[in-house]
C-alpha cells in the first residue's frame, strides 16, 4: 500500500510509523516547514521552547505511556501551575493550599463547609444550564470569581453563562495539599523536546517527508493519485471547502522572548485569572526541564486566545451541539465523497484530544486498517 499522510502532528506521525512498520510506503506532506505540528519545540539558548503552547504528556494507559517512550526519555515533571489573579497567587488545581490562601482554613472540613456555606446562598438549579452554574455548584462564588470566570471567558472569547457545563468538568477539585494539576498515573516531558518524537518516528526508508507543501495547493492532484488512502488531519470542514458551513474553532497567538533573566516567574506556567490581563497565561520553558538552558537567560510565551477565521490557525473546537450536529453531517458527506480518505486527530475528528488520546485513536486506526 502507499498512504498518503496530510500532516506531521502526532496523530500523522503515529500512522505513518505504524505503516511503515509493516512495509507500506507513507508519503508525510507539511504544510509548515517543520514537522510535529503542534507539539513543535525549538531549542533557544539551550531551552527546548514548546513554540505552540505548554505540552505536558500525562496518561493513565501503561500501554500508550509504553509506546511514547519508545522515542523518547521523559523527565519526572509535574505540573504544577499556579494563578495570579490582580497580584494574588493561588496553586491550582483547586486544593487545600488555594482554600487557605483564600480562607486560612486548614482542614478539608473547613474548606468544604466554606464552600457550602456560599453555594447555599446561591439559588443555582439541580442540573446546571451552563458554565458559570456549573463552576458555583462546584466551587462556591470566591474560587468562580477569582479562578475561573475571567480566565474561562478569555479562553472562550464569551460569557460563562453561554458556555456548556461539561467544560468545567476537566479541571481537577481535591481536599488534599497537592499541586499536582493532573490525576493520571504517567506524567512527564521528553528530555529533548517533542520534535525529536516524530524525527523518530517518521525515520524510516518507507516514508518520504515533504515539508512547504499545502494540500489545498493540489488537491485535485493528490485525490486522483496512486494513493491507495489518504489519512487527513487537518479541518474536515475546510476538505470540503466548507460546503455545509463553517464549524467553529478557537484560535491562539503566541508572543515569544528571550530574556536576560535566569529565572523569569519561578514556575514553567502562571495562569492570569483576572479579566483585564489579555493573556491567559505565561509559560516560562525552561522549568519543564530542570537544569537546561543558558546561564542567565530564559524564554518566556506569552499565549492569547483569539477568535478563529481562516487565516488563523485552529486550536480547540468548539463542541457545542450546533457544532456536533454540523460534524456529523460532514462525516456523512465524508463516507459519500471521499471514500479512500481517513480523517483523524483533533481537527479532522473534530475532537479535543489530549496527547495521549491522539496516539491512542492513530493506533486503533493502525490496527483497523493496517
Amino acid at each position: 500500500m502507499h498512504y498518503l499522510v496530510v500532516g506531521s502532528g502526532l496523530f500523522g506521525a503515529t500512522f505513518a510509523h505504524e505503516a511503515a512498520k509493516k512495509g507500506n510506503h507513507v508519503t508525510v506532506i507539511e504544510k509548515r516547514n517543520h514537522i510535529a505540528g503542534n507539539i513543535y519545540t525549538k531549542e533557544i539558548d539551550g531551552i527546548n521552547v514548546h513554540m505552540y503552547g505548554a505540552h505536558i504528556f500525562h496518561t493513565s494507559m501503561k500501554n500508550i505511556w509504553e509506546y511514547i517512550n519508545q522515542f523518547a526519555e521523559f523527565n519526572n515533571y509535574i505540573n504544577s501551575p499556579i494563578a495570579n489573579y490582580n497580584g494574588e497567587i493561588y496553586n491550582l488545581p483547586f486544593n487545600m493550599n488555594t482554600f487557605n490562601k483564600l480562607w486560612g482554613v486548614k482542614t478539608p472540613e473547613q474548606a468544604q463547609q466554606k464552600i457550602e456555606e456560599q453555594k447555599n446562598e446561591l439559588d443555582l438549579p439541580k442540573n446546571p444550564n451552563n458554565l458559570e452554574e456549573q463552576a458555583l455548584s462546584l466551587a462556591g462564588t470566591d474560587i468562580y470569581e477569582k479562578l475561573i470566570k475571567g480566565y474561562t471567558e478569555k479562553q472562550w472569547g464569551r460569557s460563562a453563562k453561554d458556555l456548556p457545563s461539561f467544560i468545567i468538568r476537566r479541571l481537577p477539585f481535591r481536599f488534599t495539599y497537592d499541586n499536582n494539576y493532573f490525576n493520571d498515573r504517567y506524567q512527564g516531558i521528553p528530555e529533548g523536546g517533542y520534535t525529536k518524537i516524530i524525527e523518530k518516528m517518521l525515520d524510516s526508508d518507507l516514508i518520504d517527508v515533504q515539508l512547504n507543501t499545502d494540500f489545498f495547493d493540489k488537491k485535485e492532484e493528490y485525490l486522483n493519485s496512486n494513493y491507495d488512502k489518504i489519512i487527513f488531519t487537518g479541518m474536515i470542514d475546510q476538505f470540503f471547502n466548507y460546503e455545509l458551513g463553517e464549524l467553529e474553532y478557537r484560535s491562539l497567538k503566541f508572543e515569544t522572548e528571550e530574556i536576560d533573566v535566569d529565572n523569569y516567574q519561578g514556575n514553567a506556567v502562571v495562569n492570569y485569572t483576572d479579566a483585564s490581563t489579555p493573556y491567559t497565561r505565561v509559560i516560562e520553558h525552561k522549568h519543564f526541564e530542570i537544569g537546561k538552558g543558558d546561564k542567565g537567560k530564559t524564554v518566556i510565551t506569552h499565549e492569547y486566545p483569539q477568535n478563529w477565521n481562516r487565516d488563523k490557525e485552529p486550536y480547540y473546537p468548539i463542541n457545542n451541539q450546533k457544532n456536533k450536529s454540523l460534524y456529523k453531517k460532514y462525516v456523512e458527506l465524508a463516507e459519500k465523497k471521499a471514500k479512500n480518505v481517513i480523517f483523524g486527530g483533533r481537527l479532522g475528528q473534530y475532537r479535543y484530544y489530549n496527547m495521549d488520546q491522539t496516539i491512542m485513536a492513530a493506533l486503533q486506526l493502525s490496527k483497523k486498517e493496517l
